[in-house]
């Protein structure tokens, strides 16, 4: 029952946000990139585990450096669609660019993790 509640509210944000961005892009975009998914990974991940508060802090050290590769997709996704290129030619170039990015943004954190 829980992880059916955990998926709906889930799915609910994304819906949202499409519906938003049909008639706003820009504003879609918006409220896309403000920190609801973390939100919502933070409260099931509290509900969890109310006392795991280093599960916590390092999810959200996880995202702080994600932000990196996450800034670096839309800035590929741009830059492809201003140059009128595919969806699928921009979605490829920007995951390769994102995935690349995540790959280092691991390597750093497991590197300075130790």
């Amino acid at each position: 029952m829980q992880f059916g509640v955990k998926l709906l509210a889930s799915v609910a944000v994304i819906v949202i946000c499409t519906q938003i961005g049909r008639k706003w892009p820009t504003l879609g975009g918006l409220i896309a990139t403000m920190p609801l998914t973390s939100l919502i990974v933070l409260l099931w991940l509290y509900s969890d585990n109310p006392t795991d508060l280093k599960t916590l802090a390092d999810y959200t050290k996880g995202v702080v450096w994600g932000i990196v590769p996450t800034a670096l997709f839309f800035l590929a996704a741009f830059f492809c669609f201003s140059k009128k290129m595919s969806l699928w030619v921009v979605l490829s170039a920007s995951f390769a660019v994102w995935l690349i990015a995540a790959a280092i943004h691991q390597l750093l954190l497991s590197k300075y993790h130790q």
